[in-house]
């Protein structure tokens, strides 16, 4: 794959002037299949990731760079959306399997149903242009005849940008062998189901194992 380079969710990404983030999610047109922005995340920043159109990305070094200083990368369009839920009176708008559950217990009175004492509730969304789809690290991946794994990244043509591969990541059911499935191979991406395959979990067993650098978690 001399003419392609890896994507790999999580690497670094660095500016003109300096590093700006880490790589969190790349977002694709499925009907090309190809690259059209990458989401990059400050480090330490959470929720103020920007999208990065593909073309000021060179990766041809190994490397994530951006041909923008980290000013112009802060001038980018929000590649998240924060929304507040509000948390006077409770959560009677919210159904169940809408109502977000805070992590931790015995916080004082009024916390189970959110009294007035409790300010409205911060969620933020990914925002992805419209008829793209976004991969992410860790997504599932499905063989027809079941779960194999997930995503550790997407190989890109250089050139034409055009997804070639998908990283699989380890910890597959028959071992730590990572491979790259050709891009031919997945029937879909679904935002809520992760990537579905149009082979089994042999044919991909079967794959050659691929070297993946795994970036600092």
């Amino acid at each position: 794959m001399a003419e392609t380079t890896p994507f790999t969710i999580g690497a670094e990404v660095s500016c003109s002037d300096g590093a700006c983030g880490v790589l969190c999610r790349v977002i694709v047109d499925p009907v090309a299949r190809a690259v059209t922005h990458l989401a990059v995340e400050p480090k330490h920043r959470l929720g103020l990731a920007k999208l990065v159109p593909v073309g000021l990305v060179d990766a041809s070094g190994g490397q994530v760079t951006l041909s923008c200083t980290t000013a112009e990368f802060e001038q980018l369009d929000d590649a998240e959306e924060t929304q507040f839920i509000p948390g006077a009176g409770g959560v009677p708008a919210y159904g169940p399997d809408q109502a977000l559950s805070w992590p931790y217990y015995g916080l004082g009175p009024g916390m189970a149903g959110f009294g007035p004492e409790f300010g409205p509730m911060e969620v933020v969304y990914d925002t992805t242009p419209v008829g793209e789809v976004e991969v992410r690290r860790g997504e599932h991946v499905h063989a027809t005849d079941g779960a194999i794994g997930r995503v550790q990244g997407l190989v890109v043509d250089r050139k034409s940008r055009q997804v070639t591969h998908v990283l699989l990541q380890e910890g597959h059911l028959w071992g730590k062998k990572e491979v790259a499935i050709p891009i031919g191979a997945v029937a879909k991406v679904d935002p809520d189901d992760g990537i579905r395959l149009n082979v089994t979990k042999q044919q991909v067993q079967d794959l050659p194992p691929v070297d993946v650098e795994h970036p600092a978690r």
